[in-house]
């Protein structure tokens, strides 16, 4: 009795996991071995010839060079930032909380809303920065019509967006360590740099796994800021691997090759997560 009252329980959790997680993704590996399918011509078997296609496209390769460029500008910059952010605010620091709080506040405006926020910055002539620059009599620059610089404006704006929101996991972390460890620290005379290195940072490890994984994630679902900014462009200097998926499903309307490039997104993301939590977790654990 005690089983079945278990499965009724997890029913309905399974019931939305099977129809938001699972069935979408085995459709969307169904579909990519199809044409795409119009009113006069239905959808046809190809095969691997999406993947094949897929293969040939120039555009798909400078997104993914754009993605690993945005991922490795991204992920260990928030990272490195929370955890600073964490150790400041976990001292003895005036308006502690105030602190807190203006860290953690970029994290909690809608994604729309920061895009607008970083474009007053980014604009040329009027925009922030290009006045900032005026006041040392530099010239202005067109920072998101520039191929050169348009990725790097966007990986600044996620590494201000998501470091507050990694904080609140090393600071729960930080809070969770036993306060006696520092204590026999000063004890035997260890400095800050080195008992942070030596004991706080290894005892932090599993939660840096964990902001690993989502950053590593976060690295690859940008949208919303990319279509308000710069659709992008110029050139597909600034597009990244999800939204040249949103591109090529509901721009070039070709949901079958949006399948296929959805299902080699899955397939870098497993992956990674499959490094990630067989190799990297087995090196972090202290048992």
């Amino acid at each position: 009795m005690r089983q079945v009252y278990g499965w009724l329980l997890l029913t309905p959790a399974a019931i939305l996991l099977i129809a938001f997680t699972h069935y979408p993704t085995v459709a969307t590996l169904w579909h990519s071995f199809f044409s795409q399918g119009t009113a006069m011509r239905p959808a046809a078997y190809v095969g691997l010839e999406n993947y094949l296609y897929m293969l040939d496209d120039e555009i798909f390769w400078k997104v993914v060079r754009n993605n690993a460029l945005y991922a490795a500008g991204t992920i260990p910059a928030s990272i490195a930032i929370a955890l600073l952010m964490a150790v400041w605010v976990n001292g003895k620091l005036p308006l502690r909380g105030l602190a807190r709080m203006a860290y953690f506040t970029p994290t909690i405006l809608p994604m729309i809303a920061v895009a607008n926020i970083w474009l007053f910055f980014y604009t040329p002539e009027i925009g922030l920065l290009d006045q900032f620059m005026r006041l040392f009599g530099l010239p202005s620059h067109n920072w998101l019509g520039d191929p050169d610089t348009v990725l790097w404006c966007i990986v600044v704006l996620a590494i201000w967006k998501e470091a507050g929101f990694f904080m609140i996991f090393f600071l729960a972390a930080l809070q969770s360590l036993p306060p006696e460890l520092e204590e026999a620290g000063r004890l035997e005379g260890a400095g800050r740099w080195y008992y942070f290195r030596r004991v706080t940072f290894p005892l932090l490890m599993p939660t840096t796994l964990f902001v690993l994984i989502n950053a590593t994630i976060n690295s690859f679902k940008l949208v919303d800021q990319l279509f308000i900014l710069t659709k992008g462009g110029p050139d597909n200097a600034s597009s990244l691997l999800l939204y040249y998926i949103y591109e090529v499903a509901f721009s070039f309307l070709d949901e079958a090759y949006a399948a296929t490039l959805t299902v080699a997104l899955l397939a870098t993301l497993a992956i990674i997560a499959i490094g990630q939590f067989f190799i990297m977790d087995k090196r972090i654990h202290y048992r």
